[in-house]
């Protein structure tokens, strides 16, 4: 699997660590470690939180 690094640079540019982000989208921290290691992606509904909490478009996070 690909590392998405799009999303670890929008999460650390938000000053953020994966359990703070994960405390926000009320998931767990592997959750997000999983997103960022390319292991699993979001469900839409997910996504399109992660796009606002850090303020980034949905397509470029994921979709790309």
């Amino acid at each position: 699997m690909k590392k998405n690094h799009t999303l670890i640079k929008a999460r650390k540019a938000k000053d953020l660590t994966q359990e703070q982000l994960a405390n926000i989208l009320k998931c767990k921290k592997t959750t997000v470690s999983n997103w960022e290691n390319g292991y699993s992606k979001p469900t839409l509904d997910v996504a399109y939180k992660v796009s606002e909490v850090l303020g980034v478009d949905i397509s470029t996070l994921f979709f790309r």
